[in-house]
């Protein structure tokens, strides 16, 4: 399945927002890896598959803006897609977004993603099993 697309749905609440009765900015962030998380663990790719095998994903970078408002109580859709592209054989491209309940972006998010060997320290090439949850099987090595 090519470029598979993942949808996570939450609520906003009090606890998310600010003094100005804004989202604070670093929630945002915890919000899209709460859909990361959820997505992975559904990959059979979560924590428990983490700790066993010592392969995980890291950050090395993120591109975040913002669009629109969210309100406290709206119930949003977070909308995860790998690009169809590696940046090499070791990083992978996902693209993020928060849709609101009236079907405006309210945030994007565009990260670069590694996999690392928990032991070693290092950055190594993704498993076929993580390539596959990402609909990107067409990177592997010969």
């Amino acid at each position: 399945m090519a470029n598979p697309i993942y949808e996570y749905e939450i609520k906003i609440l009090e606890h998310h927002l600010d003094t100005f009765g804004h989202v604070n900015n670093a929630v945002y962030l915890e919000l899209y890896e709460e859909a990361r998380w959820d997505f992975i663990t559904k990959n059979n790719l979560g924590m428990k598959e983490i700790l066993e095998t010592k392969i995980g994903p890291v950050l090395l970078d993120l591109n975040l803006t913002f669009k629109s408002e969210l309100k406290n109580r709206e119930t949003i859709k977070i909308i995860s897609q790998a690009r169809p592209e590696m940046r090499n054989r070791f990083v992978m491209i996902l693209d993020q977004k928060m849709v609101r309940e009236d079907g405006k972006v309210a945030s994007t998010l565009t990260i670069s993603v590694g996999m690392m060997d928990l032991e070693g320290r290092k950055l190594i090439a993704p498993t076929l099993k993580w390539l596959k949850a990402l609909g990107l099987e067409e990177h592997l090595e010969p």
